[in-house]
């Protein structure tokens, strides 16, 4: 199967890779009970188009059926996962990086901050909770709001793509059912991103103020200079080992080069906060 949708059958092997993509079985009515969902009071898919999809899935060595069973090969698994990755945007790449860079610079800053300055153990706990907890919540409001954005701005982008290569259909019954079914799916897909982006906003706000404060606490409440070495330490092992890790393997770059952007970035962003705080 090509990953890109040009019939109306496409638009129904999507919508089976999706609800199959955690690797479970269903029967055969329940799955076409969810496709009619998605078309809610229209009727858009009759059983034979259904069964002709199932049957050119099981040709393809996407699904198996047995007993009116449904279920996904391996295949099929990795290329559903790859559907609703595309469609509902499931992998936490983008809000788990920023929460651990902005939480490891906010620690990293506060930290050095406290130790410079010499602040009391109350005065320090404070200043530290309140601009972690800012940063937080900024990072969870930012991630939700602008998310939500960006992703009706990609999934109308995405629409009409696919309305493009459907309006090819040549038959106009097929050609009316396929746009129908896709104008109805991107409607269930919204509430679905908007899902989650919710949890990408909590991601997001709680990577930041765990990677922030973990390095903190551990300043605060360990003994000089005991405490300014391994709060640092603590950074450096968020940054150099969870962060570039996660950002190399997830972009496939290189982690000797995932590394010095990092540190690169990390450091200079602690400099100017440093300069601009002491202003």
């Amino acid at each position: 199967m090509a990953f890109e949708i040009q019939e109306l059958l496409d638009i129904i092997r999507v919508i089976v890779l999706i609800n199959l993509s955690k690797g479970n079985a269903l029967h055969k009515s329940i799955l076409k009970r969810r496709i009619d969902q998605v078309c809610s009071t229209y009727v858009c898919v009759d059983m034979n188009d259904f069964d002709k999809a199932l049957a050119e899935m099981t040709s393809g060595g996407l699904i198996l059926t047995q007993n009116e069973t449904v279920q996904l090969t391996e295949q099929g698994v990795k290329l559903g996962k790859e559907w609703k990755s595309l469609l509902l945007k499931k992998e936490p790449i983008l809000e788990i990086v920023a929460g651990l860079t902005d939480g490891s610079i906010t620690g990293l800053v506060v930290i050095l901050s406290a130790f410079i300055a010499d602040l009391t153990l109350r005065a320090a706990a404070f200043a530290a909770f309140l601009t972690l907890a800012a940063v937080a919540v900024t990072n969870f409001s930012s991630f939700l709001l602008g998310g939500i954005t960006e992703d009706l701005a990609d999934m109308m982008t995405l629409q009409a793509l696919m309305r493009y290569s459907l309006s090819d259909i040549v038959d106009k019954k097929e050609r009316d059912k396929s746009l129908m079914l896709i104008k109805r799916l991107f409607i269930v897909l919204h509430k679905e991103i908007s899902r989650s982006n919710l949890y990408a906003a909590i991601i997001c706000g709680t990577t930041t103020f765990l990677a922030g404060s973990i390095p903190i606490i551990t300043y605060l409440l360990l003994p000089k200079p005991l405490d300014i070495i391994l709060s640092l330490t603590i950074v450096a092992a968020i940054v150099g080992v969870f962060l570039v890790r996660y950002r190399s393997a997830r972009t496939k770059v290189h982690w000797k080069i995932t590394l010095f952007e990092t540190v690169a970035i990390v450091v200079i962003a602690v400099i100017a906060s440093l300069i601009v705080g002491s202003i």
